[in-house]
């Protein structure tokens, strides 16, 4: 253990309120209570652990101190320039009470750059600081009992005191650290956490496959999914041999099937072969009949939309209007308003008074979110790790936006400061989850059509109540999705994913990128708009978006059997179709796909669930209900109603190889 001398570095973690208890167990007397704080300090390539009591760490010449008025905790101007970029309209506008949101700041004494504050009364006998490298184990407190402790036990079993945290826990700090080593329960006592065990996976998911050369295959992706799906993932797979292989000559050649096994390991619990994964059928080769021709219509226009609305502005034929969006999209004209209720921000049968209410009411509350993150000073921002990343990797994306969009042109540009201002807010609306890159990406659109900062910020937090689960640490969502592709394309192709499966690249994981950000980078901005709002009208299935990669996949399969491509191969093609792909003629194939399978009257039920097929609605040979009644309908439970989401009709002198979907479906009634 080094001595606890004088620490400088980068702050990666600080926490006051952490005490030592010197007389603990013996005497409630809050005199034996020793109050300090304990840091995480990057320092050169060492990451150093670092406690010692409060008087040793005060220096008040690091202090912040806010300026006061009569009124406000902090001082706020608005500069000349900030006030010449916004015309008469704004400042009549509701929002422009809310612009001192914009302009908080507070009055700073300068301290060295990254260096933790100096400590003027030297060393204190309870004061200890160590490497991360000497690091053995952590116990932890049981729950329940009390403030949450921990104690350091370092590589010669030298016990350090245990550290009560007063305020709060110690869950950030053990985030953290596992940035830096990898910590797993022990066998034995499951309080105990033991520092760079053996048996475990050198990552515990998908993220933890790239990582800066300095720490090993734990930190980048952990916090940057995005990274790793939007660079070729050949890159991926070479660096991740480097790096498992070592110095070691004799390990430089790695079969794919080692690539493969490391890749699923990535991920645990993703088992592809349904034949070794309980709960799932078996599903043989399916007779799945004669897929029918689609044929797309113009995007609904404004006036379409007009004509829809009554004299209160409720939306009228609500069902139909999104049989008309799916099957066109929309105008650009009419986005700004339909997306709104799309993704569930306006609901469909409000009136226009009270979207004007429900805009003033969310207004308030976004603002007061912006002003939470926006009064944080820099002290303040250093003792909270979440935040610091989180803005971090905010500004990361940020300035990685795509710029092809005029929108987003120029470093100082309005709408990158936007897309980082709501990103943060977001961060204040959900603190457990917070920001993970890419989520930028699901942004940037929906500002871009907005045009409006507010508004944007409701729009995606909607969408992100449906993509949630993308960005979970243990990414379920992704893993789910993963399975359910694999369970569809097994059923549409059976030669294929043996094929993919010959290749050791049955996981799918080539379609990462397309399932994370919902093919965002995949289409063009524009194309994206397109598709996008054609999702979001939830038809004509349940994941309809699974059924598009089917589309894309099956377009590829060709090419990539011809050619006998391998495992580095599909990776590298599939990486390299973004931006070649025809929006259109995928949304045409893959409601075919949805249409074909809605008509199989022997779909497996596995297959049912992923597309939200009733039982009921699937026909035998020897069911007395008749075809013409039920064949081709799918629906979706939304809010213990049975939406009818796609009706496709037969009769006996129907054209086989063409499908009318009619606009106007009948509401169908739960089983």
């Amino acid at each position: 253990m080094a001595a606890a001398g004088v620490v400088s570095g980068k702050i990666i973690y600080e926490q006051e309120g952490v005490y030592i208890h010197s007389s603990c167990g013996k005497t409630n007397d809050h005199d034996s209570f020793i109050s300090g704080i304990l840091r995480v300090l990057e320092k050169e390539s060492e990451v150093i652990v670092d406690w010692r009591p409060l008087d040793d760490a005060l220096d008040s010449s690091s202090m912040l101190y806010a300026g006061k008025d009569s009124s406000s905790v902090v001082e706020w101007t608005q500069s000349p320039k900030e006030r010449a970029h916004r015309g008469p309209e704004h400042l009549n506008s509701y929002e422009a009470e809310w612009d001192m949101v914009n302009t908080v700041s507070y009055k700073k004494k300068s301290h060295t750059n990254g260096d933790a504050p100096s400590h003027r009364n030297g060393k204190s006998k309870w004061s200890f600081l160590f490497s991360l490298t000497d690091l053995k184990s952590i116990k932890q407190n049981k729950e329940g009992m009390g403030w949450s402790y921990l104690v350091f036990c370092l590589k010669d079993d030298v016990i350090l005191p245990a550290l009560h945290f007063h305020q709060g826990d110690s869950k950030l700090l053990i985030d953290s650290l596992e940035k830096y080593v990898v910590l797993c329960d022990s066998p034995q006592d499951k309080r105990t956490l033991l520092v760079n065990c053996q048996n475990k996976s050198l990552s515990q998911s998908f993220e933890n496959l790239l990582d800066e050369p300095a720490y090993g295959l734990i930190q980048k992706i952990k916090k940057d999914p995005y990274t790793a799906t939007m660079v070729g993932f050949s890159k991926v797979t070479n660096y991740i041999f480097d790096s498992l292989r070592g110095s070691d000559p004799s390990t430089h050649q790695r079969p794919p099937s080692e690539m493969a096994d490391f890749l699923s390991d990535a991920i645990p619990g993703l088992k592809i072969n349904q034949q070794e994964e309980p709960g799932f059928e078996v599903i043989t080769r399916i007779d799945l009949g004669e897929r029918p021709m689609v044929q797309r219509r113009k995007p609904l226009s404004l006036e379409e939309w007009s004509k829809n609305i009554d004299s209160e502005g409720r939306i009228l034929n609500v069902d139909n209007m999104k049989q008309m969006i799916f099957r066109g999209g929309l105008s650009h004209s009419l986005r700004k308003q339909a997306w709104k209720f799309l993704l569930g921000y306006f609901p469909w049968d409000s009136t226009k008074e009270e979207r004007a209410q429900l805009q003033k009411q969310k207004t308030d509350e976004y603002f007061r979110m912006k002003l939470q993150w926006k009064s944080v000073s820099e002290e303040q921002e250093k003792r909270n790790s979440r935040l610091r990343d989180y803005r971090s990797l905010i500004e990361k994306d940020v300035n990685r936006t795509d710029r092809t969009n005029k929108f987003y042109e120029g470093q100082d540009n309005p709408g990158l400061i936007l897309l980082h201002d709501i990103l943060m807010t977001y961060c204040m609306y959900d603190f457990d989850l917070g920001y993970v890159q890419g989520m930028s990406d699901l942004l940037s659109p929906l500002l871009y059509v907005m045009e409006n900062e507010v508004d944007a910020f409701w729009c995606f937090a909607s969408y992100m109540d449906q993509m949630h689960q993308n960005f979970e640490e243990q990414m379920q969502g992704m893993k789910t999705q993963l399975i359910q592709l694999s369970t569809l394309l097994r059923l549409l192709d059976s030669g294929f994913c043996s094929y993919l499966e010959s290749q050791d690249s049955g996981y799918l994981y080539f379609c990462f990128r397309w399932l994370l950000i919902r093919f965002k980078r995949e289409f063009s901005f524009l194309d994206i708009l397109r598709l996008w709002e054609v999702m979001w009208t939830e038809l004509p299935c349940k994941n309809f978006h699974l059924l598009l990669c089917c589309a894309i996949l099956e377009s590829e399969k060709q090419q990539i059997m011809e050619k006998h491509y391998g495992f580095n191969e599909i990776l590298k093609h599939i990486n390299e179709l973004s931006m070649k792909i025809d929006v259109e003629d995928v949304l045409c194939k893959a409601e075919a796909i949805s249409l074909q399978m809605a008509k199989c009257k022997e779909l497996p039920q596995a297959v049912c669930e992923i597309l939200g097929l009733q039982e009921s609605e699937i026909t035998t040979p020897d069911s007395d209900i008749g075809e013409d009644e039920n064949a081709g309908m799918l629906s979706r439970p939304d809010n213990n109603n049975t939406v009818p989401v796609l009706a496709a009709s037969r009769s006996n002198d129907d054209n086989p190889t063409q499908t009318s979907v009619s606009p106007n479906v009948s509401r169908l009634t739960p089983a």
